[in-house]
């Protein structure tokens, strides 16, 4: 039986006031699985391209945050031990700063887990 679920890209804006941007992960969550996944990529010569100029160690580092939070892990404090939902939304939360989320989209699934690689795989990574 499918599931609803939210899902939302995440996105580096390296000039925030030129409202360019690039798609760098994706996460998702599914209430009724108790599911939160998130998937990243690594390489943000793309995001580069648009600023050579990037705090290319300070993205990752927020990134790196992105996925602890996901997790639940230790490293990500208080945020961390929230219920997933909770993560979720503080994940997703419209902020201004160089890592954003976009709007938050609904789908339904059996498997939120695939829902996650196949967004990731037509969202985040370069065509080709």
């Amino acid at each position: 039986m499918p599931h609803a679920y939210e899902w939302a890209v995440l996105r580096v804006v390296p000039r925030v006031e030129r409202c360019e941007f690039v798609n760098v992960g994706v996460v998702v969550y599914c209430q009724a699985l108790d599911y939160l996944g998130v998937t990243l990529t690594d390489d943000l010569a793309r995001a580069q391209a648009l600023d050579p100029a990037l705090d290319v160690a300070g993205v990752q580092s927020h990134l790196e945050g992105v996925r602890a939070v996901c997790e639940g892990a230790p490293a990500a404090g208080a945020n961390g031990r929230r219920p997933p939902g909770e993560r979720f939304r503080w994940l997703v939360a419209p902020r201004s700063t160089v890592v954003q989320a976009s709007p938050v989209h609904t789908g339904l699934t059996e498997d939120p887990g695939a829902e996650l690689d196949d967004l990731a795989r037509r969202m985040v990574l370069a065509p080709g």
